[in-house]
């Protein structure tokens, strides 16, 4: 039995750095499927450990049946998109840290990777909580987490943090074996000149260029945002365009994590990564 390539390329990265504007953009493309983190990576996750390791049915499985059970999973989720033709970008912050999943399953796929400089991540996630006083976030699960000392702790936590756990995947996947899957999309570059970086993606992808709206861009969460406890999380404003104001950050914060935004490093970019 042959595993069904579908059209698919994926978009991971770092939080507050452009993922769903970017879907809200390609989402103007009827050639396009794209929306906010879809589950299908949680789902892998779910999965893989019954077919495999310890569990009592792992020798039911060999590598045919899990690459069949994974690429029945994805195809079920996007079933209505890839019936009706569409190229399905799927969405999750975990795809940078299983690329070699993913060359084995999409080997035609590309990742981009959504980022942004790490003080204003740490800052945008800050004024999402100030804008929302009187809701408490899942995002934080740490007791510590009262202030914003406490707060950016939590977000840049290596195992588990909103931040540091996908800044870390992110590097995995820049120095590794599959880096030429990826294509990185600076958040600043798209909302400074979204016309030619748009144009360009389309290019690395190997698609044909669209007109885009830019001036017409919407996108909302709603429900999952609050059920989040963060209104606002997914709402994408209607114009693209550069927006300027100061940091909330102490400046002690801001300058602490001004140095970690690898990808600017050209001497770093040994594998010749795609940057836009």
């Amino acid at each position: 039995m042959q595993v069904p390539q579908y059209p698919v390329h994926f978009i991971s990265g770092l939080p507050r750095s452009g993922s769903t504007l970017l879907s809200a953009i390609l989402k103007q493309n009827q050639r396009f499927s794209a929306g906010m983190s879809s589950p299908v990576a949680s789902l892998f996750n779910a999965v893989l450990p019954k077919m495999s390791g310890a569990s009592e049915y792992a020798p039911f499985f060999d590598e045919g049946h899990r690459h069949r059970v994974l690429n029945s999973l994805f195809g079920a989720y996007h079933h209505d998109a890839i019936e009706s033709g569409k190229f399905v970008f799927d969405t999750n912050r975990t795809w940078t840290a299983k690329l070699s999943l993913l060359h084995e399953l999409f080997p035609r796929a590309r990742v981009i990777c959504c980022v942004r400089e790490v003080s204003w991540v740490i800052d945008s996630v800050e004024q999402l909580i100030r804008r929302n006083p009187t809701h408490v976030s899942e995002m934080f699960q740490s007791k510590s987490a009262r202030n914003v000392y406490g707060r950016v702790k939590d977000l840049m936590d290596s195992e588990r943090g909103l931040i540091g756990l996908p800044w870390g995947s992110l590097r995995e996947a820049w120095f590794g074996e599959h880096a030429d899957k990826l294509i990185f999309l600076r958040y600043e570059s798209l909302v400074r000149d979204p016309v030619n970086v748009m144009a360009r993606l389309y290019d690395f992808l190997g698609e044909a260029h669209f007109k885009h709206d830019f001036n017409n861009v919407e996108f909302s969460e709603d429900e999952f945002d609050r059920r989040l406890g963060m209104p606002g999380l997914h709402t994408v404003k209607r114009k693209v365009e550069q927006r300027f104001r100061s940091t909330l950050l102490p400046p002690d914060i801001f300058m602490k994590y001004a140095d970690m935004n690898f990808w600017e490093n050209d001497k770093l970019n040994m594998k010749k990564v795609a940057v836009l």
